[in-house]
């Protein structure tokens, strides 16, 4: 409008016009900039939604309470921008970071205090709050379905990153979806203590009860014998005396193998079993162990295949005896007298196997896998057998790289197979210099 080139006005009305038209610049320019601020608000909103979601499925997918406080902590950190380190309570409810996470940022005595204060108060406290303001971080309490499971301390890079109410609401979705995970682990642990307490119970039971009656058995024929070889003195002849010593000394066996199956056992769940692997041909193995069950096999064929060439094994020939001792030992039990055993080894590749077979009424199906099950006993086994020998076996089975299975053959009979891994090259025999 004229005049051009001047900022004189020639009309009063444009004044007025002038006035309007800054008055919706003013405004539009206020708008834009409260839309933009909240487009950003909404972007940043979106983000920490987004970083919960994923927060949320990892922590779903964790196991193990210092797995989960290093996933909350990483996303807490990155998502506001601060340090951050999870207070847990011990036995008698004293805080202290996660055991197997390092605290992100230094927690002395007045930190861990006002984190106290937090945990058992159930409100937050610390830096921008009203509740113990000159602690240098945040400490949120986490509080799940049950009580409070710890506190959990954010120290940002600035104030700014946890000062607007918005960020407050979203660090507390944070805390509260750690409290919910660390109660879940929680909740684990003790379904976990209570089951492992339960079969602790019935192992315990079962094995008062297996070994109650094995003990008794023997000792009852023990008593029962000395006390007619006491009892009679003069009077009892050569023969009978002969067969009530050789009825201790069976009864004594029997004990003996029972209690060397508890010690063995004793070992493998303590983890004290150690292997000495020596290289041994295994003919001599399983001689050893035949002759160690001499007289129970004294009724019974046993056949024995094992070829010439079969290499030498590198093997804890100790426990390994055992282990035969303990296939032949459960044929013996679940057999008639005078139905003969089998024993086959075979090498194939880089391992060894070895077959025990028996004739009798073979594994109930379905119990393939429960024969190897501490304290299983078959339904026609009785009072037979603390149920230990097969457990046993499958663990030194297994503690030399091997592995152990069952199954019925089809000509009647059980066959138990134990395989043992061979990948060295035994060493060469050298041949002993002949006397000139």
């Amino acid at each position: 409008m004229p005049p051009y080139f001047t900022f004189a006005v020639s009309d009063v009305r444009y004044l007025f016009t002038f006035a309007v038209m800054l008055t919706v610049a003013l405004a539009i320019s206020g708008l834009t900039v409260r839309i933009r601020a909240q487009a950003d608000a909404a972007r940043d909103r979106e983000q920490r939604t987004a970083a919960l979601y994923a927060m949320s499925r990892e922590l779903a997918g964790t196991r193990g309470v210092d797995g989960l406080v290093a996933v909350v902590t990483r996303h807490i950190g990155e998502v506001f921008r601060s340090r951050v380190v999870v207070l847990l309570p011990d036995a008698s409810g004293h805080l202290g970071p996660a055991p197997g996470v390092p605290p992100a940022f230094p927690i002395d005595a007045n930190e861990q205090a006002v984190g106290q204060w937090v945990y058992e108060h159930r409100q937050p406290a610390g830096l921008g709050t009203s509740t113990l303001p000159g602690a240098a971080a945040l400490y949120l309490p986490l509080v799940g379905s049950r009580g409070p499971v710890g506190t959990l301390g954010i120290l940002p890079a600035s104030r700014q990153a946890i000062d607007t109410p918005e960020q407050r609401h979203q660090l507390e979705t944070f805390a509260n979806q750690t409290a919910l995970a660390l109660e879940r682990a929680q909740l684990a642990d003790e379904a976990e203590a209570a089951r492992v307490r339960v079969e602790t119970e019935q192992l315990r039971n079962s094995l008062l009860s297996s070994v109650s009656h094995d003990l008794r058995t023997p000792l009852a024929t023990i008593t029962g014998a000395a006390s007619t070889l006491l009892d009679g003195g003069d009077r009892v002849d050569a023969v009978t005396r002969r067969e009530l010593l050789e009825s201790i000394h069976e009864e004594a066996e029997r004990l003996n193998r029972l209690v060397q199956n508890l010690l063995e056992m004793t070992r493998l769940a303590s983890g004290a079993l150690s292997l000495r692997r020596e290289w041994h041909p295994l003919e001599e193995v399983v001689g050893a162990a035949l002759g160690r069950l001499g007289k129970r096999l004294a009724d019974r064929k046993v056949v024995t295949r094992i070829p010439d060439d079969l290499p030498l094994v590198q093997i804890d020939d100790v426990l390994i005896e055992q282990v035969l001792i303990n296939l032949l030992d459960n044929a013996v039990k679940h057999t008639r007298p005078g139905t003969p055993i089998m024993i086959v080894a075979t090498a194939s590749g880089d391992t060894v196997r070895v077959e025990v077979t028996d004739r009798g009424p073979g594994l109930p199906p379905g119990t393939e896998h429960d024969v190897f099950e501490k304290f299983w006993r078959g339904p026609g086994a009785g009072g037979r057998g603390a149920g230990l020998g097969l457990a046993i076996s499958k663990a030194i089975v297994q503690a030399h790289g091997g592995r152990i299975w069952a199954q019925n053959v089809p000509e009647g009979g059980a066959a138990f197979f134990f395989s043992l891994p061979n990948p060295e090259k035994p060493p060469a025999l050298v041949p002993e210099e002949k006397d000139r």
